[in-house]
């Protein structure tokens, strides 16, 4: 299918022209609803995914055939897929967003001036969020759901390749809102595959949009980060990284290797090296490359690992750095924890890193330097995730060190203001 879509009956500057100043209008409305009045939209939208399964399970059947056809890769398929465990989880979801605390309006901090000015920050909406997004139609309900609770209007620019199951998917949000008394413009999802919307959302929809959040692929982002003009939330790669101690216990460093890599190979949590300490136990090193090969993951390891399995490809200098989103990892010795940190520091994208180890000395050290959005002790990679952190669902994984950093779930998609109360008080000459 081309990138315009035919079936709509209006033209791509029109589309851009009306996206803007409905969702400003949605925006002001937004700031000022009531707690209950959001959740009842959440709720009503998550009865309406599981009174609209089959329709929205129809619908990307023919994202998939299409996308099949045009010959997408394994991973963004896997991205793109819904069934009706994943359909489950999205009206799930928005029933956990519904019972979260509502951000907006919380005191962050309180304090008088020896003056007699009362000063308070109070957490606020960001305004209009712009998220654009590839293959995974989930982004559409999370999306949508976080910025709602958060008091924002959002502009939702899905990939192509799922716009069926994009479509079906919103209709069930605009049910939620009109049954809640919301503007339809509170979540709007743009409704043809030009690419030229891309680039005016990049441009702030002449002052429309707020705050640009990219969740898709390295080229993507890139371009996103490149070209937005307005401030952008998100992560270039989840090149994550598992290192096992040598006072780790082999049995769970087998499973929790597997798993990190391996649950889901296509998303941005999932392991892309593993890391031994070279004092570790030499059994260890062919356990978990046995384990990994075994299990259909090709291993590209250093000596070490070559040595231990002879189905092990040798690693290369730019294997370290790569993110796979594939049955592939990167593998070698390091020099205990200081050789761990040192490698990640050298070539990791500062998402997410894990340590496993009985020692707590070891772990507290991992934990402390090293300099990633997300960093674990014993447990597997797959949990940077903002439901598994109990925010509900997230719009993407921040690797940024201002604002939002790691999952960015309602509380990130806020700001604050500072609200002064006086008795009449004038500043001296």
């Amino acid at each position: 299918m081309s990138e315009s879509d035919e079936s709509v009956p209006f033209a791509t500057t029109d589309v851009v022209a009306a996206l803007g100043p409905a969702a400003r209008h949605a925006a002001r409305v937004l700031a000022r609803t009531p707690t209950e009045v959001k959740n009842a939209a959440l709720r009503e939208a998550a009865a309406a995914v599981r009174a609209a399964g089959p329709a929205i399970l129809a619908a990307n059947a023919g994202d998939l055939a299409r996308a099949r056809q045009a010959g997408l890769a394994a991973a963004l398929l896997d991205r793109l897929a819904l069934n009706e465990s994943r359909l489950a989880a999205i009206a799930r979801g928005l029933e956990d967003v519904a019972a979260l605390a509502d951000p907006i309006g919380t005191v962050l901090a309180e304090w008088t001036r020896p003056n007699g000015l009362t000063i308070t920050r109070r957490r606020v909406p960001l305004g209009v969020i712009g998220i654009i997004y590839e293959s995974r139609p989930n982004v559409t309900v999370d999306a949508g759901a976080l910025c709602l609770k958060a008091g924002n209007a959002v502009i939702l620019r899905g990939g192509s390749e799922a716009l069926e199951s994009n479509r079906a998917l919103h209709g069930c949000l605009v049910a939620g809102l009109v049954s809640a008394g919301l503007p339809e413009a509170s979540i709007q999802l743009v409704p043809i595959r030009d690419r030229a919307v891309v680039g005016a959302m990049l441009n702030g929809l002449d002052g429309a949009i707020d705050v640009i959040v990219p969740r898709g692929g390295k080229s993507l982002v890139a371009r996103v980060k490149a070209e937005a003009r307005v401030p952008v939330i998100g992560h270039l790669e989840g090149n994550c990284h598992v290192y096992v101690d040598r006072d780790a216990e082999p049995a769970m460093a087998r499973e929790i290797v597997l798993n990190a890599k391996l649950r889901r190979t296509g998303i941005c949590g999932a392991a892309e090296t593993l890391l031994v300490d070279r004092a570790a136990p030499a059994t260890l090193i062919g356990e978990l490359a046995r384990a990994l090969l075994d299990a259909g993951c090709e291993v590209r390891g250093d000596a070490a690992f070559a040595a231990a399995d002879p189905r092990v490809v040798a690693v290369t200098e730019a294997d370290w750095g790569t993110e796979y989103l594939d049955a592939i990892i990167s593998a070698g010795l390091v020099d205990g924890v200081e050789g761990a940190i040192d490698h990640i520091r050298r070539h990791g994208s500062a998402h997410t890193e894990a340590i496993v180890t009985q020692n707590a000395a070891h772990a507290a050290k991992f934990l402390a330097e090293v300099d990633s959005a997300i960093v674990l002790h014993n447990a597997s990679t797959q949990f940077a995730d903002g439901g598994e952190f109990g925010m509900g669902a997230e719009v993407g994984i921040s690797t940024d060190r201002f604002h939002a950093r790691g999952p960015v779930g309602v509380e990130q998609l806020t700001s604050y203001k500072y609200e002064v109360r006086g008795t009449g008080q004038v500043r001296a000459p």
